[in-house]
């Protein structure tokens, strides 16, 4: 009986630390970019396809980050209501139709913010713990 408590009890522990561990995650722009807060709606639409512009009217550059991330789970959960599965499914429909470009994977959070950073209409998103003064966070993904 008490190792079935304390193997239930170290399940409950590694769940609540997993949940923990769970990334925060910003959604970044240029900190030259004009662009000020976005909506998760506006974010979202541009991750999914469904938009090419930021708000200030811009060409969108989306860019991503690798499947494996962490972040990217979270990021496309919280902000898209949708697993990186399903959008990986939505861009293959979009492709395959010629209606759309995915946003480019980039090998890794500092390539991201790299690339962002030097490009006013790039959008991407970073773990927060990562940004710094060469981006500006639009939308914070908790």
């Amino acid at each position: 009986m008490q190792f079935k408590m304390n193997k239930m009890l170290m399940g409950a522990t590694l769940m609540v630390a997993g949940v923990a561990a769970q990334a925060q995650v910003a959604v970044v722009v240029s900190a030259k970019s004009p662009v000020g807060n976005m909506t998760a709606d506006q974010v979202s639409a541009i991750f999914l396809g469904k938009s090419n512009a930021l708000p200030n009217g811009s060409a969108a550059v989306a860019v991503d980050l690798p499947e494996a991330a962490a972040a990217r789970e979270t990021f496309y959960t919280k902000a898209t209501g949708k697993s990186s599965a399903q959008v990986k499914a939505a861009w293959s429909r979009l492709v395959f139709s010629g209606k759309g470009t995915p946003p480019k994977e980039l090998g890794s959070a500092a390539d991201v913010k790299k690339f962002v950073a030097g490009n006013p209409d790039a959008i991407g998103y970073i773990e927060k713990s990562a940004v710094d003064g060469s981006v500006k966070v639009v939308l914070s993904v908790d």
